[in-house]
């Protein structure tokens, strides 16, 4: 068994990744494998302090190349604090959203280019890849539609995008998969929690066995 794995959970707004990644490190701490749940932008005091302004919907003046900037800052800084020493000791490491939202966001829907959007990254990260990437597919508006619906979430600046803006986003993802097919897993995000997480389990239980 090697639980010793780096492994990240992307997706649209309001596909339910953070959801299903507190019920999945509840499944793999009764199971005894020492996991670690973290996330992007954040999960380290300057980290979050980053994630602070890139998200501020007051911040709509903030140009597309500064926000990439921002998140391979805010990347780099959580990597090597918490990530890295992670994997470093043994851990499972989980992780909502790492470099491909970058490529989907910044790099596809701004129109900066996936590549250099990558170099940016690569830099940040020392070309550090995880070892499996979940996507949570699910269409733009459905996705939209959630976050509006339940209310107990916070409503951040990429939010409050336009559709348009959410589609460029999951055709971005669609081209991820493409591009690396051996690590990025997708599952439907389109279906009750309790199916998602089933969907989730069975791909970490094949990955770690």
């Amino acid at each position: 068994m090697n639980s010793n794995l780096f492994i990240t959970f992307e997706g649209p707004e309001g596909a339910g990744k953070t959801t299903v990644i507190q019920k999945i490190a509840e499944r793999l701490a009764e199971k005894n494998i020492d996991v670690l749940a973290t996330r992007e932008p954040g999960g380290i005091e300057i980290a979050e302090k980053i994630r602070t302004i890139i998200l501020n919907p007051a911040h709509t003046a903030m140009d597309e190349r500064t926000e990439a900037l921002l998140y391979a800052a805010a990347r780099s800084q959580h990597y090597f604090e918490k990530v890295r020493p992670a994997l470093d000791a043994g851990k499972l490491v989980i992780c909502d959203r790492f470099i491909d939202s970058s490529l989907a966001y910044q790099g596809y829907a701004r129109g900066i280019g996936i590549d250099e959007v990558l170099s940016i990254n690569e830099f940040a990260i020392g070309k550090k890849l995880p070892d499996m990437t979940i996507l949570f597919d699910i269409a733009p508006e459905v996705g939209l539609a959630r976050i509006y619906a339940t209310g107990n979430r916070e409503v951040n600046r990429l939010d409050v995008e336009s559709l348009p803006f959410h589609q460029k986003v999951h055709e971005g993802y669609l081209l991820l998969v493409e591009r690396y097919p051996e690590r990025i897993r997708m599952v439907n995000a389109d279906q009750d929690i309790d199916s998602v997480v089933e969907e989730v389990w069975s791909l970490l239980l094949k990955a770690i066995q």
